[in-house]
C-alpha cells in the first residue's frame, strides 16, 4: 500500500526527525528482529557488496571497531562503522571514511522508511539502524563495520550477515534483557554467528555456551589463548598464532586485549601485516570516552570513560592503580538499571573523594541511591543535583598532580566532554 509522508515529517530537520523517533514506539528497548525484518524487507535492504564484520561484547567494542578501521583505512579500503550510543551527536552513530554522515543523509533513509514502515512500530534504535543501512546502500564502502548495540542475537544488526563475527569480552550487564549468568549473556552474544563463517572471541575465560552454539552451527571459532595468544615482554607485548607472530609492539591507548582480538581479525581479512604496521595502528588508535585524558590548565589531568558495569570498572581501577597520580578524585552519575555497587567497588582502593552527580535522563539513577552504593566515607561523598557542578568542584578541589575520573555512562561523560572540547 503506498502511503503519504505527512507535510510535517517531510519538512523536519534531524532534531525533528529524531524527536519523533524518541516518541514513536511505545518502549525505549525491545529486542527482537520480527519488527525490523519486515521493514527491512520492504525497503530491500541489501549490503552484501560489503564485508562485514558484526563486533558483540559486555565491554570493548567500540575500541575493536576503531582499531580494525583504522587499519583497514591504512590499507586502502572504504571503511564505515556504525555504533551506538553517540556522546554528543547523533551523526557520530555512522561514520565512512572517518567522516561522520551528514544530516541530509539521516533525514532521507527517514523519510524511505516512513514511507515503508506503515503500521508496524520500530523503536529509535531499529530505526536509526535501518536508516544507517540505506545510507550504507547508498555508499557502498569496502568494508562496514556494525557495533551490536544490546547483545546480539535479537539485536537490530543481527539482521546482517556477518562474514566475521568477532565477540570481545562476556561479563554481567543488562542482565533484565541477556540473563543473569555469563553462560546466558555468551547464548546472547553467540548469536551473531553464521554456519561456516569465522567467529572470533576475545574473551580469556570463554563461555562454554558460545563454545557449544559456535559448534552447532559449525561456526569458524577462532579463540583467545587457544588460536591467538599474547605475551608480555618488558615494555612491549607481542601478538601470536601457529602461522603470524609480531613482536615488540607498544602499549595501546585502549585496553591491550582489544587490540590483540583486533589483529586477528585482521588476519582474517587478509590483511598484510606487520610489527610496524600494528605499532602506528596503535599509536592512532585513541577513541572519545575511553579512557580518554585532558590536562587542564593548572596541570591537572581529568580521564574520561564510558564505563558503566563491573567488567569495566575493574580494567578503569587497574589502569588509574598504574598512573603516577596519588590523589584521586571521582565523578560519577550512573542508570538505574546498572549494577551500581559492583560497578563503584572496584574504586574503593584508588580513589579518594567522590563527587556524585544527578543525569537529566528519564533512566537516571537518583543521587542517593548511588551515594548510599559508594565504597567510601560519607565525608568523602559530595553529592551535585547535576552533572556540570559535580566536575567542578571536584576539579577545584584538585591540585596539579591529581587525576579527575569522570564515568558511569556515556551520558555521563558526554556532559562533561562537551565543557573540556569547549575550553
Amino acid at each position: 500500500m503506498t502511503q503519504t509522508l505527512s507535510s510535517h515529517l517531510s519538512s523536519c530537520n534531524l532534531d525533528e526527525w529524531l524527536f519523533y523517533l524518541e516518541n514513536l514506539h511505545f518502549t525505549e528497548i525491545e529486542l527482537g528482529l520480527a519488527r525490523i525484518g519486515k521493514v527491512a524487507q520492504l525497503l530491500n535492504v541489501d549490503v552484501s557488496f560489503a564485508n562485514v564484520i558484526t563486533v558483540a561484547g559486555t565491554n570493548g567494542k567500540g575500541t575493536t571497531c576503531a582499531f580494525i578501521e583504522n587499519a583497514l583505512l591504512s590499507e586502502g579500503n572504504h571503511v564505515a562503522v556504525y555504533s551506538s550510543p553517540h556522546i554528543e551527536r547523533f551523526n557520530e552513530r555512522l561514520r565512512i571514511n572517518k567522516k561522520d554522515v551528514d544530516d541530509h543523509a539521516f533525514v532521507e533513509a527517514f523519510k524511505q522508511i516512513e514511507l515503508a514502515r506503515g503500521d508496524i512500530s520500530l523503536t529509535y534504535y531499529e530505526y536509526t539502524t535501518l536508516a544507517a543501512l540505506l545510507v550504507l546502500m547508498a555508499q557502498k564502502p569496502d568494508f562496514i563495520i556494525l557495533e551490536v548495540g544490546l547483545g546480539g542475537r535479537l539485536d537490530a544488526t543481527n539482521l546482517i550477515d556477518a562474514n566475521i563475527a568477532v565477540i570481545t569480552a562476556i561479563d554481567l550487564d543488562h542482565q533484565a534483557f541477556l540473563g543473569d549468568t555469563r553462560e546466558k549473556i555468551g547464548f546472547e552474544k553467540a548469536g551473531i554467528m553464521r554456519s561456516n563463517t569465522c567467529a572470533v572471541v576475545g574473551d580469556t575465560n570463554c563461555p562454554q555456551s558460545i563454545l557449544t552454539h559456535a559448534n552447532s552451527i559449525n561456526a569458524n571459532l577462532l579463540l583467545r589463548n587457544t588460536d591467538f595468544s599474547i605475551e608480555s615482554s618488558g615494555n612491549t607485548w607481542s601478538w601470536h598464532t601457529s602461522k603470524h607472530s609480531f613482536s615488540h609492539l607498544n602499549h595501546p591507548h585502549i585496553p591491550q586485549d582489544n587490540v590483540a582480538t583486533a589483529i586477528q581479525v585482521l588476519v582474517q581479512c587478509n590483511t598484510v601485516l606487520t610489527s610496524e604496521k600494528i605499532n602506528a595502528w596503535i599509536a592512532q588508535t585513541k577513541v572519545p570516552g575511553r579512557t580518554e585524558v585532558f590536562t587542564l590548565e593548572n596541570g591537572t589531568n581529568v580521564m574520561l570513560d564510558v564505563g558503566h558495569n563491573p567488567h569495566a570498572t575493574r580494567y578503569l581501577a587497574k589502569l588509574i592503580a598504574q598512573r603516577p597520580e596519588k590523589n584521586i578524585h571521582a565523578v560519577v552519575a550512573m542508570l538505574s538499571d546498572k549494577d551500581i555497587k559492583n560497578s563503584l567497588l572496584p574504586l574503593k582502593d584508588v580513589v579518594n573523594n567522590w563527587y556524585v552527580g544527578q543525569l537529566d535522563v528519564p533512566r537516571a539513577e537518583q543521587v542517593q541511591t548511588i551515594a548510599a552504593n559508594v565504597p567510601a566515607n560519607k565525608q568523602d561523598i559530595n553529592c551535585f543535583d547535576n552533572m556540570v557542578d559535580a566536575y567542578k568542584m571536584a576539579t577545584l578541589n584538585a591540585q596539579n598532580n591529581d587525576l579527575v575520573i569522570v564515568f558511569g555512562s556515556f551520558f555521563t561523560v558526554s556532559a562533561i566532554r562537551k565543557l573540556l572540547i569547549s575550553d
